[in-house]
């Protein structure tokens, strides 16, 4: 990881971070860190396809497939 960051700063920095690809599995943050995709990563991901006009809805809680209570706090952990 720290090859990536070195490398992110000689190449001009922040705008960089985005285009250094992540491992499958991972994405980059907008802090520069790895983290690993999860609930949190596929909800923000879902708005902006959805402010880009996909047509899509949120579900809303409670509904078949939407995220438990259980799952929402897990994630927060």
């Amino acid at each position: 990881m720290a090859g990536i960051k070195k490398r992110a700063k000689r190449m001009g920095g922040g705008a960089m971070k985005k285009r250094i690809k992540a491992a499958a599995g991972t994405h980059v943050t907008k802090s520069g860190k790895t983290a690993k995709k999860g609930l949190w990563y596929n909800i923000n991901q879902k708005k902006k396809r959805i402010a880009a006009g996909s047509g899509e809805k949120m579900r809303r809680p409670g509904s078949k497939g939407a995220p438990t209570a259980k799952a929402i706090k897990k994630s927060q952990a």
